[in-house]
């Protein structure tokens, strides 16, 4: 098959799409490295959890339901984004620090930056999954992905609430890396929120520019 990233889903045997053992590999040796590399092992461990598990998620469904190759792309970037936090806690990541010094920020601003991409770069591929999996309407697959980022967002500082103070206190501080700021649960929803908005924006721009035209429940 040629070598280009499909933008639809495929039925696609997965040791025929060179797609996917490229972003596997990728996405595998930075997960190793992290790993290996990391200087909190307790926090490793807690920040992965969700990883393993939506791992596992895209693993089970792949045989019945597949993503296109560019929303494997986002998914891969993504989670690349979150196990590089997870390697130094986020409140620690190297890279967070460099723009901090470069912009002048007060604060190291990675984790800001792995919520806002967790709705920029999954809401193209829970579109897919409402329109092409579900069979959901084409206007309710561009409403979900914002709302079911919001709700999930919301969601997941539950639990970080609830494994800082209640499972795990010891970790508490390295797991949250709030840095200090008393709304920064609500900033992290915010961006998440803003992200799934602006993708959204983007991908339906895009589409009318290029008269792309999809099929409800196709």
């Amino acid at each position: 098959m040629p070598f280009t990233i499909a933008i639809s889903p495929t039925r696609t045997p997965f040791n025929k799409n060179p797609w996917l053992w490229v972003f596997l590999s990728v996405f595998t040796i930075i997960w190793i490295s992290t790993l290996i590399g990391t200087n909190d092992m307790n926090n490793w461990l807690l920040e992965n959890t969700l990883t393993v598990l939506f791992f596992v998620f895209l693993l089970v469904t792949y045989k019945k339901y597949q993503f296109s190759d560019l929303s494997y792309l986002l998914i891969c970037v993504y989670l690349c984004l979150h196990v590089y936090g997870a390697k130094y806690t986020y409140a620690e990541n190297p890279f967070g620090y460099w723009l901090k010094d470069y912009m002048g920020w007060e604060r190291n601003h990675y984790d800001r930056i792995v919520h806002f991409s967790f709705g920029f770069l999954l809401a193209y591929p829970m579109r897919e999954l409402f329109l092409k999996w579900v069979k959901y309407p084409n206007m309710v697959a561009w409403v979900l992905p914002i709302e079911i980022t919001l709700s999930i967002s919301g969601f997941y500082e539950l639990i970080e609430w609830a494994v800082a103070d209640l499972f795990f206190p010891a970790q508490g501080v390295a797991y949250l890396g709030t840095q200090g700021d008393i709304w920064d649960a609500q900033k992290d929803i915010f961006l998440a929120f803003l992200g799934a908005i602006i993708a959204t924006t983007i991908v339906s721009l895009v589409k009318k520019a290029f008269k792309i035209h999809e099929k409800e429940n196709a």
